[in-house]
C-alpha cells in the first residue's frame, strides 16, 4: 500500500503493518477527542516515525495513487481533528 505523508512524500508499506499502525491511530484518535495536545503531538510523531521505519520511501517524482494520507509532522490538533472525522487515519 502507498502512504502519503502530507508535506513529505510517499512511502510503500506492507499491509501486514496495519494492525501495529492502527494501535497508534486509536491512541491519536482518543487524544484528539480529549483535546490532549501533548499526547497528540507525541503520538503523531510516533505514528509517522513508525511509517518511516517500516516503509520504503518512493521517489519524489512517483505518481502512484495513495491508499492512505497522513498529516504532516507539524499538523495541529484541529487540522487532524478535521482529517479524522471519527474514522481514524488508518482504516481498520
Amino acid at each position: 500500500m502507498i502512504v502519503r505523508i502530507m508535506g513529505e512524500g510517499q512511502v510503500r508499506l506492507a499491509e501486514s503493518h496495519l494492525t501495529e499502525l492502527n494501535k497508534l491511530d486509536d491512541e491519536l484518535l482518543a487524544e484528539v477527542e480529549n483535546g490532549d495536545g501533548p499526547g497528540f503531538r507525541r503520538t503523531l510523531q510516533d505514528l509517522l516515525a513508525k511509517v518511516h521505519e517500516l516503509g520504503e520511501p518512493l521517489a519524489d517524482d512517483s505518481l502512484d495513487p495513495s491508499d492512505l494520507i497522513l498529516p504532516s509532522p507539524d499538523a495541529t490538533l484541529e487540522e487532524v481533528r478535521e482529517l479524522l472525522r471519527n474514522d481514524g487515519l488508518i482504516p481498520g
